[in-house]
């Protein structure tokens, strides 16, 4: 990782911010991107402490502008691009799908699917024009089956499953990798309530019961595959979706989601 040029969107906390500090504790220059210029401050002031390179910027990761003044702002600081995690997305709602609107499905396909799609037109342009780059999309194990996760999300996530391989093929010949990395439960912004809850309720040993691994994972675990897929130990692998989940997409752990 030392010296790469990379772009982290929803840098402001969880895998985000995790990928952010490990990508400048590799030798990483991070501009850290979100929404909140509070958040993403504090991920920057971390990497700065630790001695690391970074710099902030607010953008919407569902904006065509925004996106492409985030890679414009990257070359312009850093002098190039070589990674970009699109990290931002929303969760959905587990509503019937007769209750569900289209403005929710609307919203959560952009957040989720259009992001991505976004980050890899224009982190790809430039990354073409050098002859490599790395674009990691972050999905999500609830891609892969039923019942883990709403249905607008799963859906949304199995499309930028999709766009990864695709764009991979599109890519081909020019040096530029795209992958993807499908957590599975972890504690994060999107996903609080659902440890609170479990707290509140004295159920925190229940937490990623039905995992393989008995647990559900941290941040700095997917953090650790983004830097691989990142990194020139990665250099060999594009196309391809990895699944951060404790091993739970290996079998069929049963969830409900109401009809």
């Amino acid at each position: 990782m030392q010296g790469k040029r990379c772009v982290v969107t929803g840098g402001g906390s969880g895998i985000g911010r995790a990928s952010a500090q490990r990508f400048a504790a590799e030798g990483g220059q991070v501009l850290v991107v979100g929404r909140s210029a509070g958040n993403i401050d504090e991920t920057v002031a971390l990497i700065r402490a630790a001695g690391g390179i970074a710099e902030a910027m607010v953008a919407d990761a569902t904006a065509e502008a925004d996106v492409k003044a985030v890679v414009d702002r990257c070359v312009a600081a850093f002098g190039g691009i070589d990674v970009f995690l699109a990290n931002a997305g929303s969760p959905g709602t587990n509503a019937s799908i007769f209750e569900q609107t289209v403005d929710e499905w609307n919203e959560v396909w952009r957040d989720n699917a259009l992001s991505s799609m976004l980050a890899v037109k224009h982190a790809g342009q430039p990354m073409v024009a050098q002859k490599g780059g790395s674009i990691i999309l972050v999905s999500s194990a609830a891609s892969l089956r039923a019942n883990a996760g709403a249905i607008s999300y799963s859906a949304s996530k199995a499309a930028v499953n999709s766009l990864a391989q695709t764009a991979a093929n599109a890519f081909a010949g020019t040096g530029v990798r795209v992958n993807a990395i499908l957590p599975g439960l972890v504690e994060t912004k999107m996903t609080r309530k659902v440890f609170e809850y479990a707290r509140e309720r004295g159920k925190e040993g229940r937490i990623g019961h039905m995992v393989p691994l008995q647990r559900a994972g941290r941040p700095e675990e997917i953090a650790a595959m983004a830097t691989f897929l990142a990194s020139d130990d990665g250099s060999f692998v594009t196309g391809q979706l990895y699944a951060v989940d404790g091993g739970v997409s290996s079998t069929h752990p049963h969830g409900k989601i109401p009809v």
